[in-house]
């Protein structure tokens, strides 16, 4: 008896050592419940149950090691990052300092709002062009207003001057639309400006396909920087699609039938039906001809029905 008990506390996992204290306490006849309760007063728990309290040890992995736990992965190693899904991005310096002024003064402010609302997007390239002579002090005929803050935009290698130079008292301007265009082409990134740059468009096919495909035109709404959320036009990607390398496809909505319930068409109709949701979409001249088919199959049985007594 006693080594059948000891079997059988032994498989419910229990020490030896806990199962004769128990034993030697309540008796050898003493009923299993009661060898249980007791177990369980006396704080006893199976081994099973130990191991599973005990917590996990970490394993030390040596200074210098690269092995890492199979299933971690460092941020940016699965190339989730959305950094890298963004295109970059080219500012026509001179034509959204313009169109902050209205056309009357050189904005710098109107740089700076475009461009801490591409760095809230998450865009790391944003170069914005500007001629070197408006670092000159403004004249009345070219006022600038918060020139500073092209300063410290240089400072942050966000902002680059395209070269000019004065020969016998006149301005050499370099052209800087072709550097826009160029470094946004090579870089494969937006355009952002208001200007169609017809003049490049002519000058280079490839171009042409680029500026045709790439420009981002804006507003200014009460020093707020608004591109538009169908760059492209109505039928074309959102806002999202056009600054991103990988769109993301809408999902496929369906449009209602007009018609409704009297449609005709049946299975050719490119419309929604929702009364059809769970029903072959069989055409008008199929659905008649099932319907006749089967009083036809009725009767012939009926008649069977009848001649066979």
């Amino acid at each position: 008896v006693h080594q059948s008990k000891m079997d059988f506390f032994c498989k419910l996992g229990y020490g030896k050592q806990d199962i004769c204290k128990v034993l030697e306490n309540l008796g050898q006849e003493a009923l299993e419940d009661d060898v249980l309760k007791e177990l369980i007063r006396m704080g006893s728990k199976p081994q099973a149950l130990e191991h599973q309290a005990q917590p996990s040890q970490l394993k030390l992995v040596a200074r210098g090691s690269c092995s890492t736990a199979p299933g971690l992965k460092w941020p940016g190693e699965d190339g989730s990052d959305s950094c890298d899904s963004l295109r970059p991005i080219v500012i026509d310096g001179s034509n959204v300092a313009m169109s902050h002024g209205n056309k009357e003064v050189f904005s710098c402010w109107g740089i700076q709002l475009a461009v801490d609302w591409f760095r809230e997007r998450g865009h790391t390239y944003i170069k914005v062009f500007v001629p070197l002579w408006r670092k000159e002090p403004p004249r009345q005929d070219s006022p600038i207003a918060d020139q500073h803050i092209l300063e410290e935009l240089e400072k942050q290698s966000i902002l680059v001057y395209t070269p000019s130079r004065k020969v016998k008292g006149k301005r050499v301007v370099c052209y800087d639309d072709r550097y826009i265009v160029k470094v946004a082409y090579e870089r494969d990134g937006v355009i952002v400006s208001n200007d169609h740059y017809r003049d490049l468009q002519n000058e280079n096919p490839e171009w042409k396909w680029f500026i045709e495909q790439r420009l981002l035109m804006y507003s200014f709404v009460s020093n707020r920087f608004m591109p538009p959320d169908d760059p492209l036009g109505r039928h074309g990607p959102t806002l999202s699609n056009f600054l991103s390398k990988k769109p993301v496809l809408p999902e496929k909505k369906w449009q209602p039938c007009p018609y409704g319930k009297k449609c005709t068409y049946g299975n050719k109709c490119k419309f929604y039906h929702p009364e059809r949701q769970h029903q072959a979409q069989l055409s008008v001249a199929d659905e008649l001809r099932a319907k006749t088919k089967v009083p036809l199959a009725l009767g012939k049985e009926e008649e069977r029905c009848q001649c066979s007594p």
